[in-house]
C-alpha cells in the first residue's frame, strides 16, 4: 500500500466522521421593514440571517431563526470541512494514478533485466 493510499483512507474516515452539513452560506442581512415610526427607519435596519444556496444556477434564500443560528453556523461550516476533504481525497487518488504509471515501468525493466 503507498503513502498515497493510506493517506487516502485516512481522509476517507474523517470524512465517515463528519456531522450534519447545509452546502450554502450563511449571511447576515440588514432590511428596513417599512413602518414609518419603526427603528429600522432612522438608520438603524433590522438584522436576520439567511441561507443562500444554488438550484438549477439559481440562487435562492431560506431564513434562518435565531434559536437555530448556531447550529445553522456548525452546519456551514462543516461543509466547508468535507469539501476539504473531498479534495483531499481526489489529490491523493489523482497522485496514486501519477505514481502507477512510473512504478509499473520500473517493476516491467528490472523483471526485464533480471531475464538477461
Amino acid at each position: 500500500m503507498s503513502r498515497f493510499d493510506v493517506r487516502r483512507a485516512a481522509a476517507l474516515k474523517r470524512l465517515a466522521r463528519c456531522r450534519p452539513f447545509v452546502t450554502a452560506s450563511l449571511c447576515r442581512v440588514r432590511r428596513r421593514c417599512g413602518n414609518p415610526r419603526c427603528r429600522c427607519s432612522r438608520d438603524q435596519p433590522h438584522q436576520a440571517y439567511v441561507l443562500t444556496y444554488k438550484v438549477h444556477a439559481k440562487t435562492k434564500t431560506v431564513h434562518v431563526p435565531k434559536d437555530l443560528l448556531m447550529e445553522v453556523r456548525r452546519w456551514v461550516q462543516e461543509y466547508r470541512q468535507v469539501k476539504k476533504l473531498i479534495r483531499e481525497i481526489s489529490y491523493q487518488s489523482l497522485a496514486i494514478l501519477r505514481h502507477h504509471v512510473p512504478a509499473s515501468r520500473a517493476v516491467a525493466r528490472s523483471r526485464k533485466l533480471s531475464r538477461s
